[in-house]
Parts: structure tokens; C-alpha cells; sequence
């Protein structure tokens, strides 16, 4: 089942150049998902009948037109490629005219949250009707590969406006850490039009945080660890 929902840029969305932000459009994927999710019986309001909750384990976007403040903005998303222990979600952005302005893809698992254990999907993914397309040609998520040095890096304690319903750190904030470990002359260059997000280990309330930047592959690499270094929590890029 392909799932459609209408949008509009407003003020919050856009950043340079009055130009729609990644994090706008990770955060307009992230709540049509939800939305099909409250239609197959497994989103927000039903997560204390079922005692189930969808995490993310990763993102990747790109942006082909960013749209400016102000237009109407279309965006299709279905689920796919279901498999014991997570499942698949992609995502097209149209615009009023119709063209094309980003696809995205995204990684999930359901958690128990009662156990606090990821649980298997049997019998639950029927109620998505899963698609076989794919907006990429590589229908898995790559893997981020860790720099072996950094040049930069910034320190972050997490606050309580960054805990999601979940009570770890709202995924879409990491995307702000990467953006606050980035040089400034690195920032300046912002929109990136293509995004990757790999999450490894849930950040928790009052954790304290070790951001580290490098270029990686040509890519700007940022690896967000525990403070001491010993826990990768998250690993992003940016090109």
C-alpha cells in the first residue's frame, strides 16, 4: 500500500535560502510514517495495547529539488522488504507541480516495550500491504565506515527537549549533532543534498556526548560517541 499525506513548508522548515531543511523533510517522512502506522493498528496511540514501539536504525536521503517556504508539498511513503527483525520504509516528496524532490529510505525494528527487546514481526507486516519498489538501487542501507582520524569535535550533554516518547534522544536530533561538529567553513555549504544516518546504541537523558568530525571518502563524516569514547552511539554523513 503506498500511503499519501499533503504538506506545507512553514517558517520552522527552512534554512538557507529560504530553502526546505534535511531535517524538514527527515521530520515530514518520519510523521507520514507514523501516520500509516496509526492505520495499520501499530502507531503512537496503540503502542500501551500492544506494549510495541517502532525505533529507528537508520535514514539516508536524497534531495534532487528542495523546495522553498510557502509550496505544497506531496509525499508518498510505503513499507517493504519485511525481514524476522526489522523492515523497510522508503519515501518520494513530490511538489504542487509534481516534480520529484527527494526520495528516502529508512530502517526499522519494533521494540518491546516492556522487555525492552526487539520482537519479531510476525504477522504484523500484513497490515502495511508492503510494496517491491524501491527508490534506490541498493535496497539495503550501507554501512558507515569509521574514520581513522578526526579533525574536529564537540562536546553536548543531553537535555530533557531532546528525550522522544521512547525515553532515548529523538532520532532527527542527531542530525543536529553532526551539524554542530562540523567546521564552519564545512557548515557554510550547507544544504548537503545527500544524508546518511546509522544508529548503534539508544543516548539517554544527561548522557554526555563526544561528537568527532572527519572527511571521510569525500564525505563528511561524524561519529558520535559516549564521552569517554567507549560507546559509538551513531554515525553520519553528509555530501
Amino acid at each position: 500500500m503506498i500511503f499519501k499525506c499533503s504538506f506545507k513548508t512553514g517558517v520552522k522548515d527552512i534554512g538557507k535560502d529560504n530553502l526546505i531543511k534535511n531535517k524538514s523533510i527527515l521530520e515530514m517522512f518520519e510523521n507520514i510514517g507514523g501516520y500509516h502506522s496509526d492505520l495499520a493498528g501499530f502507531g503512537a496511540n496503540d503502542i500501551q495495547r500492544t506494549k510495541l514501539a517502532w525505533i529507528l536504525l537508520g535514514w539516508k536521503l536524497k534531495v534532487l529539488n528542495r523546495p522553498k517556504y510557502g509550496q505544497d508539498i506531496r509525499i508518498e511513503t510505503w513499507g517493504r522488504d519485511a525481514e524476522k527483525l526489522h523492515t523497510c520504509r522508503d519515501f518520494e516528496m513530490y511538489d504542487g507541480q509534481g516534480t520529484l524532490c527527494a526520495i528516502g529510505t529508512s530502517k526499522w525494528a519494533l521494540l518491546n516495550i516492556e522487555t525492552n527487546r526487539i520482537t519479531k514481526l510476525d504477522g504484523i507486516m500484513e497490515n502495511y500491504e508492503l510494496e517491491d519498489k524501491s527508490v534506490f538501487e541498493n535496497r539495503e542501507l550501507e554501512k558507515i565506515k569509521v574514520p581513522e582520524t578526526f579533525s574536529n569535535e564537540v562536546e553536548y550533554t543531553v537535555k530533557r527537549r531532546d528525550i522522544d516518547i521512547n525515553g532515548h534522544m529523538h532520532n532527527l536530533y542527531y542530525l543536529d549533532l553532526a551539524y554542530e561538529a562540523l567546521p564552519e567553513e564545512i557548515y557554510q555549504k550547507r544544504p548537503f543534498n545527500e544524508i546518511q544516518i546509522q544508529y548503534k546504541k539508544e543516548i539517554k537523558l544527561g548522557d554526555t556526548l563526544k561528537c568527532k568530525y572527519a572527511i571521510n571518502d569525500n564525505k563528511h563524516t561524524v561519529c558520535i560517541y559516549s564521552q569517554d569514547e567507549k560507546i559509538l552511539h551513531a554515525l553520519v554523513t553528509l555530501f
